[in-house]
């Protein structure tokens, strides 16, 4: 038998019908929010202490969306070398072909 059945047995033995719908009304009057000064034990607060030290911000952070930025660079290999040569007026080692040093290390 759990504690609510207990305690309903127990408000059954010291109180008559007229004692107990009052105290179903007063009750009633508690889940309804309408009587201030009593509050009903809250159990999610003892299982989560510190849920409500967390706040949300008013405002979203970005109102909306960013302005995207335009692409600076060319996805052409070849036009990305062109450009390294005007602006440092030689051309960008990449642009020659590997050159082996001797015979490979690695057998084939």
């Amino acid at each position: 038998m759990g504690r609510v059945a207990r305690f309903v047995i127990w408000i059954c033995s010291k109180f008559n019908r007229v004692e107990i719908v009052q105290i179903i009304y007063g009750l009633q009057e508690v889940l309804a929010e309408r009587n201030p000064e009593v509050k009903p034990k809250d159990d999610f607060k003892e299982k989560h202490p510190s849920y409500r030290d967390f706040y949300v911000d008013p405002l979203p952070p970005l109102r909306k969306q960013p302005a995207k930025e335009p692409q600076s660079f060319s996805v052409n290999w070849q036009d990305l070398l062109k450009d390294y040569e005007r602006k440092h007026g030689r051309p960008s080692i990449l642009s020659s072909p590997v050159r082996a040093h001797g015979p490979s290390a690695v057998p084939m």
